[in-house]
């Protein structure tokens, strides 16, 4: 994954986060990797449009979806967690499901917790939805992320939420959520009535020795009030196919779900569905490649960084949650160094409370990209402190 690469090459890329750099920028702002997706995934793609590109077998049958069993067998064989392939739908995108869950089980004015900094998109989400944020922030300890388990029970009790949206792995920290924090999750959930929307979009990109673990998994209770979301967008870098997968554990949510026209919320194309299903059946050889690659570049960036800058690994995932706070910038660091080093990141304030004086750097790219990236962000911030 880390051989040579031509980064006018890499200019030359349609997507966003190439097509918007700039000529003389290096990206590493949006969660897109830069590596090929899987050769199987690449072959499928072109039979299929080789192929009969006309309406899929199960379209007249949604609840046929050959996802609904894949999705099954992968929690099944990676978790030991059982899934009644009934209860999965198929959805073109994470935050699609998420705003239509919102849409049927709350109102304006609800209280939604969230643990923050977190996901900008799942912010404006409450913010257009009229929902109402309950931070429960995420603390930096000596060894990595967490947060305060009695806080957050207070605080869900005392602003009377109605649902927790959970990040695991969390974006942007990167911080996987162990069992005695998922427990008491679970607890504060039951105990308060509330809903589970839990994204664990990044799960398969897990570093040893940290394992991932469904928070629907933990039993009975907590599954008929959870519903899980993933696809294979970010771990196999197919984001613009629009493909992902909900289990539904709570059966208010499915019913909700049921009494919708059948086409409210489009479907997926054949070939979103194709390619997630040969990523899911025949990607696990380049997937372990991947995550080798991901935690050699994670190390890298540890290595790289001045020390005003403070990064913890990263449990997951490929994205680097930066403490430019040392660095004392009059600006956000994320603006400071698309200007001074020529380098995007994303913007710390735009992930909510807690994201002021930090920036987030996607380090899921070719290591010259990425040491030419580190260089340029570690000779800005010593230009700074030198001024």
């Amino acid at each position: 994954m880390n051989d040579l690469v031509d980064i006018d090459v890499l200019r030359q890329r349609v997507g966003i986060k190439w097509a918007q750099a700039g000529a003389d920028v290096l990206p590493g702002w949006i969660a897109d990797m830069d590596f090929p997706v899987p050769d199987q995934v690449r072959a499928v793609l072109r039979h299929g449009a080789d192929g009969d590109l006309g309406y899929p077998a199960w379209d007249d049958r949604p609840d046929r979806n050959p996802l609904q069993q894949a999705f099954a067998d992968r929690m099944r064989d990676r978790y030991d967690f059982t899934v009644d392939p009934g209860a999965v739908y198929v959805f073109t995108e994470l935050i699609q499901v998420l705003q239509i869950v919102l849409q049927l089980m709350t109102r304006p004015g609800d209280a939604i917790a969230v643990h923050t900094p977190t996901y900008p998109p799942f912010l404006k989400t409450l913010e257009v939805m009229g929902r109402r944020l309950v931070p429960i922030p995420m603390i930096a300890g000596e060894h990595g992320w967490t947060f305060d388990i009695e806080q957050m029970a207070e605080d869900v009790r005392r602003n009377g939420c109605r649902a927790v949206i959970l990040v695991n792995p969390n974006n942007p920290t990167g911080h996987v959520f162990d069992r005695d924090e998922l427990s008491a999750i679970a607890e504060i959930a039951c105990r308060n009535d509330l809903f589970v929307i839990s994204d664990e979009i990044h799960s398969e990109l897990t570093h040893e020795p940290y394992r991932h673990i469904p928070l629907a998994s933990l039993g009975p209770e907590i599954a008929r009030r959870t519903v899980t979301l993933n696809s294979a967008s970010k771990t196999f870098n197919l984001a613009g196919l629009r493909c992902c997968v909900a289990h539904v554990g709570d059966s208010r949510v499915r019913a909700a779900l049921d009494a919708q026209p059948p086409q409210l919320y489009g479907q997926v194309s054949a070939l979103s569905v194709l390619a997630t299903h040969t990523a899911w059946q025949e990607g696990a050889e380049w997937l372990a490649r991947t995550r080798q690659t991901l935690i050699g570049n994670r190390d890298l960036v540890a290595d790289a960084l001045p020390p005003e800058i403070r990064f913890l690994r990263p449990a997951a995932s490929y994205l680097a949650w930066l403490d430019c706070r040392g660095l004392e910038l009059d600006q956000d660091p994320a603006a400071f160094f698309l200007e001074h080093a020529k380098v995007r990141l994303l913007s710390g304030p735009d992930f909510g409370p807690g994201g002021a004086g930090f920036a987030r750097l996607n380090f899921a790219t070719f290591r010259p990209v990425l040491e030419e990236m580190l260089s340029r962000v570690g000779n800005a911030a010593q230009q700074h402190l030198n001024r």
